[in-house]
């Protein structure tokens, strides 16, 4: 095994035995001293401003294609970059991009809210609730009563519609996914509504402004036949693309009953798949292909990601823990045979 900083990452790094509940903070250690959790400034500074260029782009795209058919390429292009908007709102959600709560939380206002038309807090409240209970039944809110049954336990509680749905939820995910953007939005909205959220004024007040913004763009620039043409397209390619990015990190991976008990370290490592294909990947999927690294440190920036795989993926194999990786096809195979081994189970 090498060693980091001096520190050798085998199970022998220390003289008296490891306990399972002091190897987290023993990789915790690795990590920092690598400096992997300090803050990249530049880098989000960087990303802010290109999501700007991206956004104006988008916009003079639109003008260009002013009152013509080319609108729905244009709506391809928006998907692309609402997508985009979403991944760095989720670093704001977890605070990699700077070290104040504020400035995190306003850049998750501007993105989520503003942007793309999601609540931030929403989203942090159901995505915390997911990181601490990855494949946790009825604990993990992306695994939890929904269109999908993600284990045969599940699937069982279901009537025999639901049961039958099941057997075939392989086949109808993908398109299922196209009314994901529009389920967020709704969602978020229904959260916003609700007396007692928090921040309530200011996140309705952005959520209306992007839809009045929204809107307004697309009837200044197109019929409305071809607004109604460009919506379908952009938020459907939207909801693909957002369900695609998070789809290969979790499904077909280990999954926990309700009160499965399991320490921090191998529940996040045996309930998520990293994806390989380096950077390129890495910007298609917003950085959740290195999904083991972002799970065990949620706060690590984005561009540190990466370099923290050999470290973790070293520590895993000196102590014995299976560390899933799969190409980008092989993880949505993987996926789609989980949801089809699901379905099969309550076949007969």
């Amino acid at each position: 095994m090498r060693a980091w900083n001096g520190i050798a990452v085998t199970a022998q790094s220390v003289d008296v035995p490891i306990r399972r509940g002091s190897e987290y903070a023993m990789l915790s250690r690795i990590v920092k001293d690598a400096g992997l959790l300090e803050r990249r400034k530049l880098y989000y500074w960087l990303r802010i401003a290109l999501n700007v260029v991206m956004v104006a782009a988008a916009g003079f795209a639109l003008y260009l294609a002013n009152h013509t058919w080319w609108v729905l390429l244009v709506a391809v292009f928006f998907a692309i970059v609402s997508t985009q908007l979403a991944f760095t709102g989720h670093e704001a959600g977890h605070r990699q991009m700077f070290r104040s709560r504020q400035a995190n939380e306003l850049a998750g206002y501007l993105h989520g809210n503003l942007m793309i038309g999601l609540s931030y807090d929403w989203w942090v409240d159901k995505h915390n609730r997911h990181h601490r209970n990855p494949n946790q039944a009825e604990l993990d809110p992306d695994v939890g009563t929904g269109v999908f049954a993600f284990s045969r336990e599940e699937a069982l509680k279901r009537g025999r519609i639901g049961q039958y749905a099941a057997r075939w939820q392989s086949l109808y995910f993908f398109p299922i996914l196209t009314l994901e953007a529009l389920n967020l939005k709704i969602a978020s909205i229904q959260a916003v509504a609700k007396t007692g959220a928090r921040n309530r004024g200011v996140e309705a007040s952005l959520l209306f402004v992007h839809v009045a913004g929204y809107i307004t763009l697309l009837l200044l620039t197109m019929s409305p036949l071809q607004a109604l043409a460009f919506f379908g397209v952009h938020q459907a390619l939207f909801g693909v693309y957002l369900g695609c990015s998070f789809a290969p990190n979790h499904k077909g991976m280990k999954m926990l009953t309700k009160d499965e008990e399991m320490d921090f370290l191998r529940r996040q490592v045996l309930t998520s798949r990293n994806v390989t294909g380096g950077v390129p990947v890495g910007m298609l999927l917003g950085g959740l292909n290195w999904q083991i690294e972002h799970h065990l440190f949620p706060s690590m920036p984005r561009p540190n990601l990466r370099r923290a795989v050999p470290i973790v993926r070293d520590f895993c194999e000196a102590h014995g823990l299976p560390y899933a990786e799969a190409s980008l096809y092989r993880s949505y195979q993987l996926a789609m045979g989980h949801l089809h081994d699901v379905g099969a189970s309550v076949a007969s």
